[in-house]
């Protein structure tokens, strides 16, 4: 058995995934804060898993966490993660003495991508593209994640669209995620509001020309980010994932909008077939657990190399 472990703000998502890739066992908890608090909802995860009866401790091969903030490439320290108050952390190095066992960190982002691709099968090019708090990507081709010569492949938020945009936080104008993400989309609104991003379009469906505008950008700079990574990597199909997915229907028709405008006037995209080539990842799909569990093998591989060295 696999285990994989999607580490969020608020909570945390765990799978334990048999050799033939089902997922035989499942177990969600609220995530802590802070350092100490995060490696502590790690292993009583994987406590609950293991308390399942589907597997035993003994049936643990190898454990994957999927992270916010970036990973130091070769190792299993995040850094920056502040949405759980982790500046710095040898994750790694903090559970695998008390597990037992091979322990693999990777952005979340990345893992979630693995875990689309494994979900839908097949073994064609994918663009991952998570819709959350920020914008990012993620490439799996041939069923492997492509992290690229520096492990950058994908970070696509950043890119500038509209030089006379909104400010983005990296101070740059115009950027996909300045337009699409869900924190500066909130930021732009203004309003109180439990679910700022579904009250936009709510209130735009009413007729509000402040959140049109917005919702409109927001359309447009997922619509961006679909068309860099078909034209930068030429991905088969792009996921869309992260929690604004939760729109659904709603958020896929304006960027399908976005999609064949561009399309009217140019022949050349028009032949891309942008818009069939955009999917949504269904709600509740434990994509970024799954990528982890999956990642989680390269570790136990490593260990087995150097045990019989």
């Amino acid at each position: 058995m696999r285990l994989g472990l999607d580490v969020g703000g608020t909570k945390t998502d765990a799978v334990a995934v048999a050799p033939n890739g089902t997922i035989v066992a499942r177990t969600r908890l609220a995530t802590g804060w802070g350092p100490d608090a995060v490696v502590q909802t790690i292993l009583d995860a994987v406590a609950n898993l293991q308390a399942d009866p589907a597997l035993t401790a003994a049936d643990v091969r190898s454990v994957g966490i999927g992270i916010p903030g970036r990973i130091e490439p070769g190792s299993g320290r995040v850094e920056h993660a502040v949405n759980l108050g982790v500046e710095t952390l040898d994750l790694a190095a903090a559970v695998a003495p008390v597990l037992g066992v091979p322990v693999r960190v990777e952005n979340d982002v990345k893992a979630a991508a693995l875990g689309a691709a494994s979900l839908r099968g097949g073994t064609l090019s994918m663009g991952y593209l998570n819709l959350g708090t920020g914008i990012a990507a993620a490439i799996v081709t041939g069923g492997v994640l492509w992290r690229g010569a520096r492990g950058g492949a994908g970070e696509i938020g950043h890119l500038s669209i509209d030089p006379a945009g909104p400010v983005c936080r990296c101070g740059q104008r115009g950027c996909i995620e300045a337009l699409a993400g869900g924190g500066a989309v909130s930021a732009r609104w203004g309003r109180p509001g439990a679910l700022p991003i579904r009250d936009v379009f709510d209130a735009a469906d009413g007729g509000d020309a402040a959140a049109v505008l917005v919702r409109t950008d927001l359309a447009r700079g997922v619509a961006a980010a679909i068309r860099v990574l078909v034209l930068t990597a030429d991905v088969d199909t792009v996921v869309l994932g992260g929690g604004i997915t939760a729109l659904g229907t709603r958020l896929q028709s304006e960027v399908a909008a976005q999609l064949e405008a561009s399309a009217r006037e140019s022949a050349f995209l028009r032949s891309l077939q942008l818009v069939d080539r955009v999917e949504i990842l269904p709600a509740g799909a434990p994509a970024a657990a799954l990528g982890a569990a999956l990642i989680s093998t390269e570790a136990a591989d490593e260990r087995e190399v150097l045990s019989h060295g």
